[in-house]
């Protein structure tokens, strides 16, 4: 199994959820969060704004499912058709062991 975190534009996610979602992946975790990349932020007059609004996704699929998945999300996070800065990044990490809380059953 991997762990799929995609910080991607707030006004994507719905989108990218809805696509998860009918790709029959409908387990996502959301969390707001602040950052910025290469761009070092964004510059209006005088004014940078360094802390750039995002949306932060984080998902544990099969890794038969990771490049389906990670496709899935470029396509509904993408601005246009070649993007733009700022759409965002995926980090992929693997994982170990996997637990349901409720019921103390280890995943596999």
């Amino acid at each position: 199994m991997v762990m799929i975190r995609a910080i991607v534009r707030p006004e994507k996610s719905d989108a990218i959820l809805e696509g998860l979602l009918e790709a029959g992946f409908p387990a996502v975790t959301k969390v707001s969060v602040a950052g910025r990349g290469q761009q070092k932020g964004l510059k209006v007059g005088d004014v940078v704004y360094d802390e750039l609004p995002k949306e932060l996704l984080m998902m544990v699929v099969k890794d038969q499912d990771k490049d389906f998945v990670v496709g899935t999300i470029c396509q509904y996070a993408k601005t246009g058709k070649s993007g733009a800065f700022g759409d965002g990044k995926i980090f992929i990490t693997p994982v170990e062991e996997m637990y349901t809380i409720s019921s103390g059953f280890k995943e596999s």
